[in-house]
């Protein structure tokens, strides 16, 4: 990539790139400038390097930016599709000193359970306007349950205008917390529901214990779910008791806990919603991660060479920028081979909550269609 391919740039340059000129530069331009396929990431500040860092499989995990002759502002230009989401913070290093910080030209952000990024909006992205708050659809309510075993408080979700006289689907979200808290999910609840794309449904949002243990084939978590929350969530609420009307929800880890949990208990769960699942194997060459997940490798080993039917729907997501997008793209013919039905979507986004909640709509409303959906389908 030559400094002729970007425009912005180059006009900066054409014009001397003097302070007063980059003034000028920064007041009319969005940051990061989307040109077509190219953006082009930019920094003012005192350095002596900067580098982007983000989260892009298949490309380096941070890239050093250039500095524009000889003034205070350095660029990176990277080729991005349409509609594109991507995660970022700069690394600024004076002398010995190197700290990562956030976009100061970017006024989006967002907050994970690491902290918070920039985010980068490609052309064409657009919010999902179902992940909006609406003041016009009703909310439904989250009840705070004790759980079996001494294993803490569920957030069970209530579909506005619940009624204790009629049953209701189950969808049991793992990592609860950080689906209520970062990819709004009782908001996308509600708007759902509202819009018809899937029926009143009640969810639970439960957490691990020991995410590591619970989350990598773990025979007690997969009893705990099957044996004791869904028999105690059918005590205190008004549910179908059919396999198909019966799911689970989860991403990374989460995914592999809930396919795990299926077939340990086939035809139990009717429903999986597996979200860039960490499905690592090694059947065809050595994996690079961490040894805390031999007990994931070792299933899906194992269920490569022996695929099994254990729910009757099952919906994957995957990032193309996620770490985990050849795994899924692997794991996703094997499930249908097993008699399943399976649906896989990719996205032009990485490994992270926005994506993740970007996609609930196509994939609950595939898995638990509403009337809808019912009526063109």
């Amino acid at each position: 990539m030559t400094r002729r391919d970007e425009s912005a740039i180059v006009e900066l340059e054409d014009a001397g790139a003097t302070p007063e000129a980059v003034d000028r530069f920064l007041q009319a331009h969005e940051f990061p400038i989307r040109e077509g396929p190219r953006t082009t990431f930019v920094f003012r500040g005192e350095a002596d390097a900067v580098l982007l860092g983000h989260w892009l499989f298949g490309a380096a995990a941070a890239r050093e930016m250039e500095r524009l002759g000889e003034s205070d502002l350095w660029f990176l230009t990277l080729e991005l599709p349409a509609a594109s989401r991507v995660e970022y913070r700069f690394q600024r290093a004076i002398g010995a000193r190197t700290e990562w910080i956030l976009d100061p030209l970017n006024p989006r952000t967002v907050r994970d359970s690491f902290g918070v990024w920039s985010v980068c909006q490609g052309t064409g992205y657009r919010r999902p306007r179902w992940t909006l708050e609406n003041p016009g659809v009703g909310q439904g309510e989250l009840h705070r349950v004790p759980l079996p075993a001494g294993r803490g408080d569920a957030r069970v979700y209530t579909p506005v205008g619940f009624r204790g006289s009629r049953p209701y689907p189950l969808l049991i979200v793992l990592d609860g917390t950080d689906y209520l808290r970062y990819a709004s999910a009782r908001l996308v609840l509600d708007n759902l529901i509202e819009r018809r794309d899937i029926p009143p449904l009640i969810a639970a949002f439960v957490d691990p214990r020991k995410r590591i243990l619970d989350y990598t084939n773990s025979p007690a978590h997969a009893a705990f779910l099957a044996e004791e929350l869904v028999p105690a969530l059918e005590q205190r609420f008004p549910l179908r008791t059919r396999a198909d009307e019966r799911g689970l929800l989860g991403a990374g880890l989460g995914a592999v806990a809930a396919l795990t949990t299926a077939w340990r208990y086939p035809g139990f769960f009717g429903k999986l919603l597996l979200q860039s699942g960490s499905f690592t194997f090694t059947d065809v060459g050595p994996s690079n991660r961490t040894r805390l997940l031999d007990p994931v490798v070792d299933f899906v080993n194992a269920y490569r060479r022996e695929p099994r039917r254990v729910a009757s729907r099952v919906f994957l997501s995957c990032g193309v920028y996620d770490p985990l997008i050849y795994e899924n793209r692997t794991l996703a013919p094997l499930l249908s081979e097993s008699g399943m039905e399976v649906r896989f979507v990719e996205s032009p986004d990485g490994h992270n909550w926005e994506n993740w909640r970007d996609r609930l709509r196509v994939g609950l409303s595939w898995l638990f269609p509403g009337p809808i959906w019912l009526y063109y389908r």
